[in-house]
């Protein structure tokens, strides 16, 4: 009788989560029809919608996460993440090569500099105390975690009060960046020689060059300039090499132990490696979706932007008449390819907007990104829709499960939300637009910002095993 009622609890629960899982898909088509019928050509937002949904449920099977894979690395030896992380790069970047090829890649490259390793280092000491990227904070928030809710939400006001911030910090600008700030023809509507972060941006950041690997090396051949020099180079070579330092440092000893047959010749090694590569099924299988799905995604904004004369969604915002929250040179945020934290800065500006604040007389969100409402913000829409397609994978795997934090977890994600959030303006980016879609793209900044994150992510570790230690020294009593 008890096994009898046993299963057919089973078979409810089963039932349960088919039905949760159904719901928030149908949440998404409704939102998608719907809006198709108001207008085709909303279908612009339905294309970030279905990718969301994509990285969504492939960042949950493959438990795909930069803070894990520093954190498994540095604390625990266990490469897994790591491993799979570097996987998708290798085929994100195979992917991104060809649809350049295609002339329909939108991928604009970041500044070079050594900003990129202070925000990443910021960034990657904050994410190893949240434990979630900003990736991977959303796709947690859709296993039901309250703690990676409060690490998505302390990211994205964090980041838009700091790029509005004044004060104290507007001291430490340097008369350089004021005077290169002040040489360039600004809009009369904002005050950029009154902000630190609008120097930071217009006396700094502008200045600094920006590179493509494929377009540096001269390649006569534009498919030689992608897969040699964007992808090969650029993206696979360090990719392979950083997998055959992990094997080195992380992986070999274990595995020439459990061969028992003592061999250490070059075949053994590459055999060792090769079962690192495939050891996570998942994993892999997450990447390989990530990168293809990530590659495709700038394909098809193309496409849509060309079938509706666009180049920005700004003008699609403006032709649906949603122009209250333009930019000044009525744009709004729309990378065209797999991005994060941006988007979250927008929502959040908007609340604050809401409130009462001014935030669009600084660059940031004045000049570039614009502040439009949440429901006719695409790239926002793509977040809520990775949250989403988590959900939907972690409802169907069993996993999905309502927890809240308990108070010092709650402050340790809101601490370092913070700190990823000034992390990610600083180096303009996050573990996605820093580092994934740049060094996929041929755009070697990426390496430096995984330098500055990996760097951080270290320190964070050592940091929270010091905190640990020393709080269970305090807990455990003396005995004599």
């Amino acid at each position: 009788m008890e096994i009898t009622a046993s299963a057919h609890a089973g078979t409810n629960s089963g039932r349960g989560h088919v039905l949760g899982a159904a719901s928030v898909l149908g949440f998404f088509l409704v939102v998608c029809a719907g809006t198709y019928a108001i207008d085709p050509r909303y279908l612009y937002f339905s294309a970030y919608i279905a990718f969301g949904l994509v990285y969504g449920m492939s960042l949950q099977y493959g438990r795909f996460c930069m803070a894990s894979a520093i954190r498994d690395l540095f604390a625990v030896g266990v490469p897994r993440m790591a491993v799979g992380i570097m996987i998708a790069v290798v085929l994100f970047s195979l992917v991104t090569a060809a649809v350049s090829l295609t002339g329909t890649s939108s991928f604009h490259p970041s500044p070079i500099g050594l900003y990129s390793v202070v925000g990443g280092a910021i960034f990657g000491f904050g994410m190893v105390f949240t434990g979630g990227c900003a990736s991977g904070s959303l796709y947690k928030a859709g296993e039901g975690s309250v703690a990676a809710l409060l690490v998505v939400a302390a990211l994205s006001f964090s980041q838009a009060l700091f790029v509005d911030a004044g004060g104290p910090l507007d001291a430490l600008v340097p008369a350089a960046w004021t005077a290169s700030a002040e040489a360039k023809d600004m809009p009369e509507q904002l005050t950029v020689t009154s902000g630190w972060y609008d120097q930071f941006l217009a006396g700094y950041i502008w200045d600094l060059k920006t590179v493509r690997v494929g377009d540096a090396l001269g390649f006569s051949s534009p498919a030689a300039a992608a897969f040699i020099g964007n992808a090969l180079i650029t993206s696979i070579l360090p990719a392979l090499a950083i997998l055959a330092l992990i094997y080195h440092r992380w992986y070999r000893k274990g595995y020439l132990k459990q061969r028992k047959d003592g061999a250490t010749g070059l075949g053994v090694h590459l055999a060792g490696w090769w079962r690192m590569v495939t050891a996570s099924r998942r994993t892999a299988i997450a990447g390989l979706v990530l990168g293809i799905a990530a590659g495709l995604q700038i394909w098809v904004t193309q496409l849509l932007q060309k079938k509706f004369g666009i180049s920005n969604a700004g003008e699609l915002l403006q032709d649906l008449g949603h122009t209250s929250g333009l930019s000044l040179q009525d744009t709004v945020f729309d990378p065209g390819y797999f991005y994060v934290t941006t988007q979250e800065a927008q929502g959040a500006g908007w609340v604050l907007e809401q409130l009462g604040m001014n935030l669009r007389d600084n660059i940031f969100f004045g000049l570039d990104n614009g502040l439009p409402a949440p429901w006719v913000n695409p790239v926002l829409w793509l977040s809520l829709a990775v949250i989403g397609g988590s959900a939907v994978m972690a409802l169907l795997n069993h996993e999905f499960k309502l927890k809240f934090p308990s108070l010092e977890v709650a402050v340790w994600a809101i601490c370092g939300g913070i700190m990823m959030g000034i992390g990610a303006r600083i180096g303009m980016g996050c573990n996605i637009g820093a580092f994934f879609a740049t060094v996929t793209n041929g755009d070697p900044s990426g390496w430096i910002f995984a330098a500055g994150m990996t760097a951080g992510g270290w320190v964070g570790v050592k940091f929270f095993n010091w905190w640990i230690e020393r709080k269970m020294a305090k807990e455990t009593p003396l005995e004599f």
